[in-house]
């Protein structure tokens, strides 16, 4: 049977072996003997290093990690220890590897890896040195600084199939330093930060924790995933306004989607004691939707239930699924709660459809897809005018754009976010992302007091609502309160452990804040690592590294900034980002400037 392809992105490594032809020419057997065995060996390296070895062929190897630390360490481990290695060889079949690293999306189906990150990585590799290691710029910009490696620019190169030229580095082994083993590379920050998603065991709450994964579809047509998807967002929105309960965020659940996983692996990453699992199938204008609830320390099934219904019964549904894990975990829920918990949101499944595919593009902070789920949500209204995720996710579209400096009449986008926000409110105040984009407009308008009380309003609806505890995060930077930012950085890291990038890029504000410029530094490239078109990042570093007196880096991360959005400026910093003290606006206009932000 054929396997559905998947796309992810990842950081891919590929190696090949320096004139194997000519190893081949002088013993065939050995030749192929000791390449096979220079293979195994470094398969061995990126194993212990969190890789993943997909694929030798010939004098070829090609590995994925999801991070770029581990990649370059596994690299650098295997090039050193092999140049030991063939030191201890007689004969002239001494097999040398060189390295190329490139982050990229990927293709994986039917147990073979392909894409355009794999041919730049393999680019990239042709202009190593015999036992070097050659990266892509994006790379050597996400490894933090504390590890034991430099890179020495090559400028930029073009390489075949590729338009743009790619800015390349040289990795070489800092003076004096020694690459670290597969344990101490994985370092975890006082705060908890990682170095893009390090797998580490978290302590259980001290209340029932659960973790909701992606239902999946069992639909043939690959459309109704959006259906499966929503019936889980819901699911997890619902659960997360219960204060008695520890529920992870959807970023987090959702990177499990389209994997066969272990539940108990599942309670492990994400620190919960519950998981609930289940399936989508549509048939036509009937709907079968399965549930069980799982505890996740033991693999043991506390709760599980099918149900057959018409297609428009699925908010129905949703609701009573709620209900029943709740009372499987024996939480008792307050009168607000519980009136909270079942405020209706639409009747109408084709607004459902359409909005449950918003957040994502609006949380993406991509100018075209802030333009499409402003597009979307206006569809929706259209479906339903009463519809009040609806108008959050319009007015959130349209702060976005004026926040960002996206719109040519910021204000006219601001008052209609507003208008938005009054509408969506109007028709269900319970919404704590509501509270939370009145949290954004108000900080936008410089009402900061205002946007401290929304942003408290918006957690108290919220309680496990990561997001909201983001925004909160917000009110704290421009109010310059670095501490407060750092604990409530922490939060939505604890309630969403495999988290978005704008929250260590918000962590490398509040170091920046307090002056504490490497961890900003490393923070911000943590944050390059899950997404290296998020602008924020380069702002910091580009901040940063210009206080250090860090000339090239800085110019590097404006360089950055300006592929992501080529008409920033320093007159869009100012105007757009509403620091409340006018000296740590300045500070940061000052570094900006200095490090080659235009005007």
């Amino acid at each position: 049977m054929t396997e559905e392809p998947t796309r992810k992105l990842a950081v891919l490594l590929h190696a090949d072996v320096i004139g194997s032809t000519a190893l081949v020419q002088l013993n065939e057997t050995v030749a192929h003997a000791r390449i096979q065995d220079a293979f195994q060996r470094f398969s061995q390296t990126i194993t212990q290093h969190h890789g993943t070895t997909q694929e030798i062929r010939g004098d070829a190897l090609v590995a994925e990690f999801s991070r770029a630390s581990d990649a370059v360490t596994a690299a650098m481990d295997f090039q050193s220890t092999n140049t030991a290695h063939n030191e201890g060889i007689s004969d002239e079949i001494r097999p040398e590897l060189r390295v190329g690293i490139a982050m990229g999306e990927v293709v994986v189906a039917d147990n073979t890896v392909t894409g355009e990150g794999i041919v730049l990585a393999q680019r990239l590799e042709q202009l190593a040195e015999p036992g070097g290691v050659v990266v892509q710029g994006s790379v050597s910009e996400t490894v933090p600084t504390r590890m034991p490696f430099e890179f020495e620019n090559l400028g930029e190169q073009s390489l075949k199939g590729f338009e743009q030229p790619v800015r390349v580095f040289a990795v070489q082994l800092k003076s004096g330093e020694q690459i670290p083993d597969a344990e101490s590379s994985s370092v975890i920050s006082e705060f908890g930060t990682r170095d893009v998603y390090e797998t580490l065991q978290l302590e259980l709450p001290d209340k029932p924790s659960i973790a909701v994964l992606p239902f999946t579809s069992m639909s043939a047509d690959p459309e109704q995933e959006f259906l499966a998807d929503g019936v889980s967002e819901d699911i997890i929105t619902e659960l997360s306004k219960i204060s008695k309960l520890f529920v992870v965020a959807r970023n987090s659940t959702f990177t499990y989607k389209g994997r066969a996983v272990d539940v108990k692996q599942v309670g492990r990453e994400q620190g919960v004691h519950y998981v609930l699992e289940g399936s989508v199938r549509r048939n036509g204008d009937r709907l079968r939707i399965t549930a069980q609830l799982i505890d996740a320390t033991t693999g043991d099934h506390l709760w599980a239930q099918r149900y057959d219904r018409v297609i428009h019964d699925v908010f129905e549904l949703q609701d009573e699924i709620t209900r029943e894990v709740t009372s499987a975990l024996q939480v008792e829920l307050t009168e607000g709660e519980q009136a909270r918990l079942w405020a209706s949101g639409t009747q109408n499944f084709e607004a459902w459809e359409i909005v449950i595919q918003i957040p994502e593009l609006i949380y993406s902070h991509r100018k075209e897809h802030i333009l499409m789920g402003r597009r979307l949500s206006e569809e929706a209204l259209l479906l339903d005018k009463n519809y009040a995720a609806a108008w959050t996710m319009l007015g959130l579209a349209h702060w976005e754009e004026a926040f960002n400096g996206w719109s040519e009449n910021p204000e006219a986008s601001l008052n209609l976010a507003i208008d938005a926000a009054a509408v969506s409110q109007s028709i269900d105040d319970s919404n704590p992302d509501t509270y939370a984009l009145l949290t954004w407009i108000h900080l936008s308008l410089r009402k900061y007091n205002q946007a401290f009380d929304l942003a408290k309003q918006a957690m108290v609806l919220g309680p496990n609502n990561s997001f909201v505890v983001g925004v909160a995060s917000d009110v704290a930077l421009f109010c310059d309160r670095p501490h407060d930012m750092i604990v409530l950085l922490n939060k939505a890291m604890r309630l969403c452990p495999i988290y978005p990038a704008w929250y260590p890029s918000s962590l490398a504000w509040a170091y920046l804040l307090m002056d504490r410029r490497e961890d900003a530094i490393d923070s911000a490239k943590t944050s390059s690592g899950i997404d290296p078109d998020y602008p924020f990042n380069y702002m910091v570093l580009a901040i940063a590294f210009a206080e250090s007196e860090c000339e090239q880096e800085a110019r590097t991360a404006i360089e950055n900034l300006l592929r992501i959005d080529p008409s920033y400026s320093l007159r869009t910093f100012s105007e757009c980002q509403p620091f409340r003290d006018a000296k740590v606006l300045n500070r940061h206009i000052e570094g900006l400037r200095k490090a080659g932000l235009p005007e």
